[in-house]
């Protein structure tokens, strides 16, 4: 896949090392030539030294073959501007641009470009974190909705079946390790003592999961 970031901040540099070490193939475009540093020294990304909305430095960095487009300078304006002209003048298939205010996203959305609110996230996190407390979390998915969280079975589930710690489209264990060995349980199969559980949790179903734990 071919990519180009917009801003080489925290954010977009560190995008940029991931997508490269998988094997895309990155192109970065800042004003500010010195923001390349934060790629380090072995980093294999092509740069691009200009405004981002500027045409001529997009097409230097061939935006009318990219995959996708991200942007994420510091300015909400300039990310919205670089976003549509991405996706209306050079019909790039995927646009996403980082917002600092979350308010602004359902405009964005109305260009169809796809949004990143650092705000937002950061809000719903901690959220998140405070609410699976007792809970061990391991793994989100997608937008955040979508949770994995691992739990020692507790006493009062030993002897008890997978059933009874299953919501339909809530709650859903998905492994179970045993004697340090994993396997993927049935909706009858029984806890034992000191089994470990990961558990497919709908965020908004914490509360009701620890209720089924004991943990409230």
């Amino acid at each position: 896949m071919k990519v180009i970031i917009v801003g080489c901040g925290r954010m977009g540099s560190g995008l940029a090392i991931n997508l490269s070490k998988r094997g895309d193939n990155v192109i970065v475009v800042d004003s500010n030539p010195d923001s390349f540093k934060l790629l380090g020294e072995d980093y294999k990304v092509k740069t691009v030294v200009g405004i981002g909305f500027d045409r001529d430095v997009l097409e230097k960095a061939e935006i009318s073959r990219t995959d996708a487009v991200v942007v994420c300078t510091n300015s909400d304006e300039t990310n919205a501007l670089i976003g549509r002209i991405s996706r209306n003048i050079f019909k790039v298939p995927h646009v996403i641009s980082r917002l600092y205010d979350p308010r602004k996203a359902e405009i964005y959305r109305s260009f169809g470009i796809q949004t990143i609110s650092t705000t937002t996230w950061g809000i719903q996190r901690a959220t998140e974190m405070i609410s699976y407390a007792g809970l061990d979390s391991v793994l989100t998915i997608g937008n955040s909705q979508v949770e994995i969280v691992r739990v020692e079975i507790p006493p009062l589930l030993v002897g008890r079946s997978v059933n009874e710690l299953t919501i339909i489209g809530e709650i859903q264990v998905i492994s179970i390790t045993r004697d340090n060995k994993s396997f993927l349980p049935t909706r009858g199969t029984e806890f034992e003592n000191d089994d470990v559980v990961f558990i497919a949790l709908y965020s908004k179903s914490a509360s009701r999961l620890k209720q089924l734990l004991g943990l409230i």
